[in-house]
């Protein structure tokens, strides 16, 4: 039977993963830190975090339900007509498509890697720092004038390729696309609009499959506390996106690259103690 404390636990864990998917500070960064500190000092995993994200994803279909409906539609039905109809929420289909593929291939490459070697804690204080550092620069330097409409698909895939980073805790889902986007000249709102969009695939598939595994025999997902978590999750991350767009609409990036190196230098200090295992 599963302890009251654990899905305390579930729901601390679920609250964070809320709070920081679409924030450009790593959201699994955070599961993989914050877990071994709390009482049953173990890391979440990979699949606890992969499951949790469903949370936060079903806040972006609902948010953006209207306009992924519309896409979605259009898509299918240049899909029926072999290309022949292909009209501009049709194409965003295609993009997200293709921008989907990077992260897809390369998850199931290096999917051992991604769920043992690479949550190593020294490799996410050092992702959180490193790319607040790209994050600022894009943020410093970048035209920001391109909105979605104009849209390639070689910036496409380079987004898709941004977002592939993440499969490495600390780097960030968001953080990575945002600060792509910014690089290529898109306005701050556009980049993390897209960021967004590009997600839906890639977390639901992820996701999807680490909860199916987890119906398997001997899987370490707690049913009853990955559920609490993964419904927290979805409320916060729901309030968090309404938030989040208006700030960077009319605010620079730079709260968030402070954070990310304070934060880094946290986990090395913490590593340096002891408090934390790699």
């Amino acid at each position: 039977m599963t302890s009251l404390a654990a899905y305390a636990e579930a729901a601390f864990l679920g609250l964070l993963q809320g709070l920081t998917e679409f924030l450009p500070i790593s959201s699994s960064a955070h599961l993989r830190i914050v877990g071994p500190l709390l009482p049953s000092g173990g890391d979440p995993g990979a699949a606890f975090t992969a499951i949790t994200q469903i949370g936060t994803e079903a806040a972006v279909l609902i948010y953006f339900r209207h306009e992924l409906w519309a896409i979605l539609k259009s898509w299918w039905q240049s899909v029926l007509s072999k290309g022949k109809h292909m009209d501009a929420d049709a194409r965003m289909g295609w993009l997200i498509f293709l921008g989907t593929m990077p992260i897809a291939i390369l998850g199931l490459l290096f999917k051992d890697a991604i769920e043992t070697h690479l949550r190593n804690l020294y490799i996410t204080a050092t992702m959180l720092i490193v790319f607040s550092l790209f994050l600022w620069l894009a943020d410093r330097i970048a035209k920001q004038r391109k909105t979605l409409t104009e849209l390639s698909w070689r910036d496409g895939l380079i987004f898709g390729f941004a977002q592939a980073m993440a499969l490495i805790p600390g780097v960030s889902r968001s953080g990575g696309t945002i600060t792509a986007g910014l690089l290529m000249g898109y306005t701050r709102e556009a980049a993390a609009r897209y960021s967004f969009l590009l997600a839906v695939p890639a977390v639901l598939l992820s996701g999807g499959y680490q909860l199916l595994r987890s119906f398997q025999v001997g899987s370490p997902i707690a049913p009853g506390p990955t559920a609490l978590a993964t419904l927290i999750a979805f409320v916060t991350g729901y309030a968090v996106i309404v938030v989040f767009l208006k700030f960077v609409s009319k605010n620079s990036y730079l709260p968030f690259v402070a954070y990310r190196i304070a934060l880094g230098l946290l986990v090395f200090l913490l590593l340096s103690m002891g408090v934390l295992m790699p």
